[in-house]
C-alpha cells in the first residue's frame, strides 16, 4: 500500500459508491458525458457539404490541423493592460496567418474566458470580428473553468463529426491582470434603486442611503463560492490527505521547467506560438530552476509543518490566449493542410467536493477510467500523457489514485487498479507549472502541443487530463494512425 494512502476513508461509503460507479454511465448521468461517443479516425468522409448521417458508424473523423497561442505572461507583466479581447484576437491573428485563413468563413469559433468583464458578454464574436477571419464566421462563448479550452475543442469536434460544420476554431483566453473589480453590494443596490426611480425626489432619496464605506470596491478573490476556500487551499487538503511530499512536488516542478526550456531551445514551439507585446517565450519559464532553489521557498497553501505547496510547485496567476484549428479530413485536403492528429473521444466528470469527501481537483481521476473503458484501452496504452499541472500535488495525487488498489476498488468499482504510468511519457515538453496557466487558454495549448508531438512521432496515442474549478475534470484522447 503506498505511503499516505487514504484507504480507510474510502470505505465509509464504499458499497454505494462502488455500485454506482461500476454501472455503465447513462446519457442522463450528472457526473459524466457519455453522449460524446467516439469519433472514429479511420472512417471515410462521405458527408462533406451534404449534412450528416447521425449514426455512430458515419461520424466523421475530427482532424487537428494545428494551433497558435501567444506566450503566456505572469500577472501584471507585459500583458497588464491587454484585455481578453485583445489577447484572443492576437491568437486568432496568428492562427489565420499560419493557415492562410484570411477572409475564410469557418463553421464556427468557440472560445471562452473564466474571468470576464461585463464588456466581454460576446467576447469570442468580438474577437472574430477583429481578426482576419471572415465576418460571417459565427462565434460563441464557452465556460467550464480551467477546462474551457478543451471543452471548446470537444464542442467544435462534435459538430465536425456530425457534419454540421466542416472547420472551426476552439480556444480560450484569460487575464488575471485585468480582472473585473466589483462594486460593493450595498452600493450596487443603491445604484439599482437610483435607476428605478422616475422622479428627482426619488433619486435623491435613493442617494441619501449611500454611506462612505459602501463606495469601497470588493477585492477580487479566487475562491470556490460554496466553500470560501481557494483552489490552492482545497488542494492543500488533498495533498495532505494523499501524503504528497514537498520534495516530490518540487522535483516535478523543476522537471516541468527543464522540459519546457528544452522544447523551446529545440524550436518545438516555433509553429505553435506568435510573439505578442514583446514576449517571445512564456514569461514564467525558469530554465535555471533547481530543487535546491525551490526548497528555500515557504509554503503558500496549507497550515503548519505539514504544508507543502509553494509558489513554485503551484501555477502562477497568468495572462494569455490559445487557439486550435479543427476540421474534417475533406476540408483539410481542400485547403492543402496536413492533418497532425485526430480528436478521438472525450469525457467530462464532476465530483461532490462540497458535501462529499472527494477533493476539488479529483474529477479527472474518475473521468479517465470511463474514457478508457468506452474505448477498450488501458491506462498504459498511450505514448504521451498531457496532464494539466494546476499544482504538482494534483498531478501526483492523480497518479497515486490510479495505482491505489483500495481507491480503484471502492471508488472506481474496479477489480484492479489502473496502474502506473511511465513518467518519461508525461508532459514531455513541460506543462502549466512552467508555462503558466491562463485558465481558459490551457486546453488549447495542450491540444496543439499533443497533436504536434504525435505528428512528429508519426503515429501514436495521447491522453489529456485537465482538472477544473467546481470539482470538474475534462479529459480526451488524441490519436495519429500510421500513414
Amino acid at each position: 500500500m503506498p505511503s499516505g494512502s487514504p484507504t480507510r476513508s474510502w470505505r465509509r461509503r464504499s458499497r454505494c459508491r462502488a455500485d454506482r460507479r461500476a454501472r455503465p454511465p447513462t446519457p442522463t448521468s450528472a457526473t459524466s458525458c457519455p453522449a460524446r461517443a467516439s469519433w472514429s479516425s479511420s472512417s471515410a468522409d462521405p458527408t462533406h457539404g451534404k449534412g450528416a448521417d447521425l449514426s455512430t458508424d458515419n461520424r466523421r473523423p475530427v482532424a487537428i490541423l494545428g494551433g497558435n497561442r501567444i506566450p503566456f505572461a505572469r500577472q501584471n507583466g507585459p500583458y497588464a493592460r491587454a484585455s481578453n479581447q485583445d489577447m484572443l484576437t492576437a491568437a486568432l491573428d496568428g492562427l489565420a496567418g499560419r493557415f492562410s485563413l484570411q477572409g475564410e468563413r469557418l463553421g464556427e469559433v468557440a472560445a471562452g474566458a473564466v474571468l470576464k468583464h461585463s464588456r466581454d458578454f460576446n467576447l469570442t464574436r468580438e474577437a472574430v470580428l477583429g481578426s482576419p477571419l471572415a465576418a460571417e464566421t459565427p462565434a460563441y462563448d464557452v465556460g467550464q473553468a480551467c477546462g474551457t479550452g478543451l471543452e471548446a475543442a470537444i464542442l467544435v469536434g462534435n459538430k465536425i463529426a456530425l457534419g454540421q460544420v466542416d472547420a472551426g476554431v476552439a480556444g480560450g483566453v484569460d487575464t488575471t491582470s485585468d480582472a473585473p473589480i466589483e462594486v460593493n453590494e450595498d452600493l450596487r443596490q443603491v445604484l439599482l434603486e437610483l435607476n428605478r426611480q422616475k422622479t428627482s425626489a426619488g433619486r435623491l432619496k435613493a442617494l441619501a442611503g449611500l454611506r462612505p464605506g459602501q463606495i469601497v470596491p470588493l477585492i477580487p478573490r479566487n475562491m470556490e463560492p460554496r466553500t470560501g476556500l481557494s483552489m490552492g487551499e482545497h488542494q492543500a487538503i488533498s495533498a495532505k490527505r494523499w501524503g504528497i511530499s514537498r520534495a516530490a512536488q518540487d522535483e516535478w516542478a523543476v522537471a516541468s521547467h527543464q522540459k519546457l526550456a528544452a522544447a523551446y531551445d529545440a524550436g518545438f514551439f516555433d509553429d505553435l506560438l506568435t510573439p505578442y507585446l514583446g514576449l517571445e517565450r512564456d514569461q514564467n519559464l525558469r530554465s535555471d530552476s533547481s530543487v535546491e532553489k525551490l526548497a528555500k521557498l515557504k509554503p503558500v497553501f496549507g497550515e503548519g509543518p505539514e504544508a507543502t505547496m509553494t509558489a513554485a510547485n503551484s501555477t502562477p496567476l497568468s495572462d494569455g490566449a490559445s487557439t486550435v484549428l479543427l476540421s474534417s479530413e475533406a476540408w483539410a485536403a481542400e485547403h492543402s493542410l496536413p492533418v497532425l492528429a485526430h480528436l478521438v473521444d472525450a469525457e467530462v466528470a464532476a465530483v461532490d467536493f462540497v458535501h462529499g469527501d472527494d477533493g476539488l481537483l479529483s474529477a479527472p481521476i474518475y473521468a479517465v477510467p470511463r474514457l478508457l473503458e468506452r474505448n477498450g484501452l488501458g491506462l498504459q496504452d498511450f505514448d504521451f500523457y498531457e496532464v494539466h499541472e494546476a499544482f504538482a500535488s494534483q498531478v501526483l495525487m492523480t497518479l497515486k489514485a490510479w495505482s491505489d488498489p483500495a481507491f480503484c476498488s471502492e471508488r472506481l468499482g474496479r477489480d484492479e487498479p489502473l496502474g502506473e504510468i511511465d513518467p518519461q511519457k508525461i508532459n514531455v515538453n513541460g506543462s502549466s507549472l512552467a508555462s503558466g496557466h491562463p485558465f481558459a487558454a490551457t486546453g488549447g495549448r495542450i491540444v496543439a502541443t499533443l497533436a504536434k508531438l504525435l505528428a512528429m512521432r508519426g503515429e501514436g496515442r495521447g491522453l489529456i487530463s485537465i482538472c477544473a474549478a467546481g470539482g470538474q475534470g475534462v479529459t480526451a484522447i488524441v490519436e495519429r494512425k500510421k500513414a
